[in-house]
């Protein structure tokens, strides 16, 4: 059974950075390098929205309220996708959640909380 695990969320202070990484298991075999990853947020009482995504070939896409202070990537040997956040907002504050695009496989979400 393929599944996704994410990691690295908690509480930082505005201004602060983190790195989420989302590891997909052995299960998911050579469809992980060949598949879409994305992250996707979702804030309290807002809908789930997508911020980035990466392509096998590693092309990239952001959500333009995180252009220049998120980096999405990928490591194809080893199942994992990471993002890079940098300057937290307040409004960064939301469950983050790694999708495997190929099979709509989701994780159980990182909470990522920016306060002061």
């Amino acid at each position: 059974q393929v599944q996704l695990v994410e990691s690295g969320g908690g509480l930082v202070q505005p201004g602060g950075s983190l790195r989420l990484s989302c590891a997909a298991s052995a299960a998911s075999g050579g469809i992980f390098s060949i598949s879409t990853m994305g992250w996707y947020r979702q804030a309290p009482g807002k809908q789930r929205e997508l911020v980035a995504s990466i392509i096998s070939s590693g092309r990239v896409n952001y959500v333009d309220s995180v252009k220049g202070r998120f980096t999405i990537s990928r490591d194809n040997a080893k199942k994992m996708v990471y993002l890079q956040i940098n300057s937290l907002k307040p409004e960064d504050t939301a469950v983050y959640y790694c999708n495997l695009g190929y099979l709509d496989i989701w994780g159980q979400g990182t909470l990522v909380t920016v306060s002061s």
